[in-house]
C-alpha cells in the first residue's frame, strides 16, 4: 500500500522502458508544427512567422515544467518533439525579427529616395 499515491493507482514506471503505458506530453506535436510553421512563414514579411513562432515559445513552458517533474509518466519522444519545436521556433522568431527589420530598412531608403525625386514635393 505504501507505494499507490492518493488515488490509488499505482505509480508510473521510473524509467522508460518500452513506452507502455506512457503518455505524451500536451501540445509537443502543436509546439514542434508551430515551430515548423513559423520557419516557414517568417518569409511573409516577418510578421506571421513572428505570431507563430512566439505562440509556440508560450505554450511549451508548462509541458516542459510537466516532464521534469515526472519524467516516468511521459514518453521521451514527445519531449523530443517538444524540444525540436522549441529550436524550430527559436530560429522562426529570429528570421522574422530580421526580415520585419530588413522591411522596414527598404521601406524607409525608398521613402527617403523617393522624397528627392522631381515632382514629389
Amino acid at each position: 500500500m505504501e507505494n499507490q499515491n492518493p488515488l490509488g493507482t499505482p505509480p508510473p514506471p521510473m524509467y522508460n522502458s518500452g513506452q507502455s503505458g506512457m503518455m505524451p506530453l500536451p501540445n509537443a506535436t502543436g509546439v514542434l508544427v508551430l515551430g515548423i510553421l513559423s520557419i516557414v512563414f517568417s518569409f511573409c514579411y516577418g510578421i506571421v512567422g513572428l505570431i507563430l513562432g512566439i505562440i509556440a515559445l508560450s505554450i511549451m513552458g508548462k509541458p516542459i515544467s510537466m516532464y521534469k517533474d515526472n519524467p516516468g509518466y511521459y514518453t521521451e519522444s514527445s519531449y523530443k518533439n517538444l524540444q525540436a519545436g522549441k529550436v524550430c521556433a527559436i530560429i522562426g522568431v529570429s528570421l522574422s525579427v530580421l526580415i520585419f527589420i530588413y522591411i522596414i530598412f527598404v521601406f524607409a531608403v525608398i521613402g527617403f529616395s523617393m522624397h528627392d525625386w522631381p515632382g514629389m514635393r
